[in-house]
């Protein structure tokens, strides 16, 4: 009964949890939690644990999210979880990632691809390819993080994982992006943007708006860019995402930019 109890609250939590609405997946996994204490559930357990760390990383409350993270690892080592022990180490890679720490997010991650690897687990080496990319691009390995994002898009398509597929495109647009190549950063957020649409998936929407506002800013289209961060904000206040104040913030200066611009436009 217990267990069951504490499979419907993370059941329920993970559809909370998909349409964004963060709060109320954090109050099934913590309900779910206490049922799981009280069981003495090993393996439960470790799913509610590893669920709370998802809410915390994905809202910003790292070392929360680290501390869950950590006491899932011991539970799958004991149990003897391979794959877990593989996605429980791509999340703490993930958090270090968040934190700019990238040399140990990068430990973090070959230590999950060789389980992985070792798994046959061409799902999850996808979304870790893709990682790593962002570990090489941070770090200045350009050519790398490109080879290790086509890498990820070939498994992607393999194992039919469209979100993942509209991740990787934003993040091969972000590396056009920093290279200055805005015709191609522009045509891979469009891609992903198609892809989210498609989805319906707001939150991935709003990821690739913010890339697309970065693009019209960079090239001092500011009309575009402040259209581009408007959709971004009202996401970030449907679902009180931590980047709220500072993309508002980032959306009053563009703002002033663009009023400058038809000012001297005008003149």
């Amino acid at each position: 009964m217990a267990w069951s109890q504490s499979a419907d609250l993370n059941s329920l939590g993970n559809q909370h949890f998909s349409k964004g609405f963060y709060t109320e997946a954090f109050q099934c996994y913590a309900q779910a939690l206490e049922v799981d204490r009280k069981n003495g559930d090993q393996r439960a357990l470790a799913t509610t644990l590893g669920n709370l760390g998802n809410i915390c990383a994905v809202s910003g409350r790292r070392e929360q999210a680290r501390s869950y993270y950590t006491e899932v690892l011991e539970l799958q080592k004991i149990l003897g979880e391979k794959r877990g022990i593989s996605t429980t180490l791509a999340n703490l890679g993930n958090l270090s990632a968040d934190a700019g720490e990238w040399e140990r997010a990068r430990a973090y991650y070959l230590e999950a691809m060789d389980l992985m690897n070792l798994l046959s687990d061409h799902a999850g080496k996808a979304v870790l390819l893709s990682d790593l990319g962002l570990v090489a691009r941070e770090t200045g390995q350009e050519v790398e993080a490109l080879s290790f994002y086509q890498e990820s898009l070939v498994l992607m398509r393999r194992v039919g994982n469209e979100a993942g597929q509209a991740d990787v495109f934003r993040m091969m647009a972000r590396l056009y992006l920093s290279q200055h190549r805005y015709d191609e950063a522009q045509s891979c957020t469009l891609t992903s943007l198609d892809v989210a649409r498609r989805l319906k998936d707001e939150l991935r929407m709003g990821g690739a708006w913010y890339v697309l506002a970065s693009c019209h800013e960079a090239r001092g289209e500011w009309g575009k860019a402040v259209k581009y961060l408007q959709k971004v904000v009202r996401v970030d206040e449907k679902y009180q995402l931590p980047k709220l104040g500072e993309n508002t913030q980032r959306l009053k200066t563009l703002a002033i930019r663009l009023a400058e611009s038809s000012e001297v436009t005008n003149e």
